[in-house]
């Protein structure tokens, strides 16, 4: 927990009860993740964002981003949510891990709140995915858990004007505040960042447990389309032992059908000792993951055609070719269907235009 300074200003948030004084001065407990930080007047959680102000808690960065883009929904990663399409993207500040990996962390682990942009209300992003012909708006870059009445206001503007709403986000949530914030979500990309508590503990600073609740949760309990990414490491959570157990609690826990991103890591942030992951190691990881009964699993952050491709689980045929983020082949009906064989592929599908494309483009919020 920090201070906040002085001028600390921000909305009401919710999630939050008052602790007994026990000649503390006056505390109150968030109760939007498992940090359950306690905090006193004037301090900030370890999120950043969250505070508490004349003994209440507030959120201080509502209505203020970091800024807008225009991403293929490939990208967030969601391979099976309106393949094609584009999304309107954008974050704020902080996070509620400390993941020494983080590779958005400029903006993640930012507290320089004044380089927030102001002016973003969820209206006005509403309005906006719906003048740049976006299908959806994500809430990335930072983790939108921390930011979840933004979030879910956003994403009610969203659906007034027909958008959908896509949360890109690390799952360390509560089960109160996860049913109110992913009733609102009609898209998931959840990390799954390891398959070790050892790994949450020391690396993230977080456990493992609340992110498989959660997406247990998203999965059966909710019409939240699902899809979960792991960032291997070498050296750290890339053996075929954590692999095979981790893709193993997927089929058991989830069933066959949720897809499975395997991402290449970079060196960055804090962890700069470990070495890229090689192509090698992520085809190996689908490897696993396919041996162990899922059907969708993919390459992330490589060039891997194969490992791009949605294949159909009936007759084996390539349904969705793509190359990166470029969609190159579409043999499916406007219902998700193999045009071969007539399976159904899980996931989200309506009609396949024109795809956006693997360009990501920089926009401004509010119309020239």
């Amino acid at each position: 927990m920090e201070r906040a300074g002085e001028g600390l200003t921000g909305v009401p948030a919710k999630w939050w009860h008052a602790l007994p004084d026990e000649g503390h001065g006056g505390r109150i407990q968030c109760d939007l993740c498992p940090r359950d930080c306690k905090l006193h007047e004037g301090q900030r959680g370890a999120c950043f964002v969250r505070a508490m102000h004349d003994g209440k808690m507030i959120l201080t960065t509502y209505g203020r981003s970091s800024g807008f883009c225009i991403d293929p929904i490939e990208k967030k990663p969601l391979n099976h949510f309106y393949p094609g399409s584009s999304v309107l993207s954008f974050g704020t500040a902080g996070c509620n891990l400390a993941c020494k990996f983080c590779q958005n962390w400029d903006i993640s682990k930012s507290r320089e709140m004044d380089t927030l942009m102001d002016e973003a209300s969820p209206e006005a992003i509403a309005r906006a995915a719906q003048r740049y012909g976006s299908q959806s708006v994500a809430f990335t870059y930072n983790d939108p858990v921390i930011f979840a009445e933004y979030a879910m206001d956003t994403a009610d503007a969203c659906h007034a004007l027909g958008i959908k709403t896509v949360a890109v986000t690390a799952g360390y949530i509560h089960a109160a505040p996860a049913r109110e914030f992913y009733a609102r979500m009609d898209a998931a990309n959840i990390d799954l960042k390891a398959f070790t508590d050892d790994f949450y503990v020391k690396l993230c600073g977080g456990h493992l447990q609340p992110v498989l609740d959660t997406l247990a949760y998203v999965w059966h309990e909710t019409q939240c389309w699902l899809e979960i990414t792991t960032l291997l490491i070498p050296g750290h959570n890339d053996s075929d032992e954590e692999v095979r157990r981790l893709s193993a609690w997927c089929v058991r826990e989830l069933g066959a059908d949720v897809p499975l991103h395997f991402s290449a890591f970079h060196a960055d942030y804090k962890l700069l000792d470990a070495p890229a992951t090689p192509p090698a190691t992520l085809q190996r990881a689908r490897r696993i993951a396919m041996d162990a009964g899922l059907r969708y699993v993919f390459t992330g952050n490589v060039h891997d055609r194969a490992g791009d491709a949605t294949y159909c689980p009936g007759c084996g045929k390539a349904v969705i070719e793509r190359d990166w983020y470029a969609i190159l082949g579409y043999s499916l009906d406007d219902a998700g269907h193999c045009k071969h064989c007539g399976t159904a592929i899980a996931g989200r599908f309506g009609h396949f235009g024109k795809p956006f494309g693997p360009r990501r483009i920089p926009v401004a919020l509010h119309a020239p």
